[in-house]
């Protein structure tokens, strides 16, 4: 069955895939709505922009009265909610934008999708879904053992993972409080093609090409559990079209890392791949810097319940997924050097004065 896609935050490293995914590998209708900050990027769409499935709009989340036109325009079946200020380096620098986007825009788009979903009636109504896309950032820190559950209470520890928390709780709440047919979706660290080169494995991948140091938080002992972006979307499109409505699902790769063997593993796959001899050996480029404040020590998911309920394990390991990953940067150098022309050119973010 065909269904309207509206995809907030399309644009970005993770609505992007999910998008090339539905227009490539399904019949449904997609409509983007993005606001188009620095994080997002068209050229991400390109392979898909001209399909006659897919539409865009540019918007802000927050204007409520817009959403409220694109919506009834549009008329989708899901709306898959990505749009946010998703960088933990950036929300210590600034956090109103994160409060704005993520908290204010967040409500406005639940909002007008209650007005819409409680206009709608028969099967279009019984059918609707709202997912919330979230991270695993909003369960605070664990130790050395232990995953990360759906129960698990959320303790968020930065501007970042504080105002995605409070999304969350709003999503949950117009479920409860007003019935709207949500699904929510909390998912580990992302990395993949068209990522954003300010996160770790763009940033190290692209600083590893051109000989720039490669800056790594304290020790690099810091431990997360890498999710290839492509896996990822797979999961969210399932979770849209046969998630329990009113349940949450954790995403993630069952590939924890240390920070500093994640550098390591690229350096030697960019040392393979694009050998430099003016360069040499990319570990040599890696430097530690001062630790990120209050920076969380490890996260690891426990995806059990979307493989149990939906079926849904990654397809690529840690290792598989990375030299795809670097291959990517390798072959798309012009997307890359478009990005870093302009509002980002890999400098560090994050830094409390």
């Amino acid at each position: 069955m065909t269904k309207k896609f509206l995809v907030t935050g399309g644009a970005g490293f993770i609505g992007s895939a999910v998008v090339r995914r539905l227009i490539g590998e399904t019949s449904h209708q997609v409509l983007v709505v993005d606001k188009l900050t620095y994080a997002g990027n068209l050229d991400s769409l390109a392979s898909v922009a001209s399909n006659p499935r897919y539409a865009f709009v540019q918007a802000d989340i927050a204007n409520a009265a817009h959403l409220e036109e694109v919506i009834r325009r549009f008329e989708p079946d899901v709306i898959m909610h990505l749009a946010a200020e998703s960088h933990v380096d950036r929300s210590i620098d600034g956090p109103g934008e994160f409060v704005q986007t993520n908290v204010v825009g967040t409500f406005a788009l639940l909002q007008e999708s209650l007005r819409y979903w409680r206009a709608l009636s028969g099967e279009r109504r019984d059918n609707f879904r709202f997912h919330h896309i979230s991270t695993d950032e909003v369960f605070g820190s664990l130790g050395e053992e232990g995953f990360f559950q759906e129960n698990t209470p959320y303790q968020p520890n930065s501007p970042y993972s504080a105002s995605k928390a409070a999304s969350d709780h709003f999503v949950r709440a117009w479920h409860h409080t007003y019935g709207l047919p949500t699904v929510v979706t909390n998912c580990s660290n992302n990395y993949g093609p068209y990522h954003f080169p300010e996160k770790l494995v763009p940033l190290m991948i692209l600083n590893a090409l051109e000989g720039k140091p490669l800056p790594v938080y304290g020790r690099g002992e810091n431990v997360r559990d890498w999710l290839y972006v492509d896996d990822h979307a797979e999961a969210l499109i399932l979770v849209a079209e046969k998630g329990r409505v009113g349940e949450s699902y954790n995403i993630g790769g069952w590939n924890e890392r240390k920070n500093i063997d994640v550098v390591r593993a690229i350096c030697s796959l960019v040392d393979e791949l694009a050998p430099n001899a003016d360069i040499g050996s990319r570990e040599g480029l890696i430097s530690y810097v001062a630790d990120r404040p209050g920076h969380d020590l490890r996260y690891a998911i426990d995806a059990s319940k979307i493989e149990r309920e939906l079926g849904w394990r990654p397809a690529e390991t840690f290792e598989t997924g990375l030299r795809k990953t670097v291959e990517w940067y390798l072959d798309n150098r012009a997307w890359w050097e478009r990005v870093r022309s302009g509002v980002y050119r890999g400098e560090r973010l994050g830094v409390v004065a």
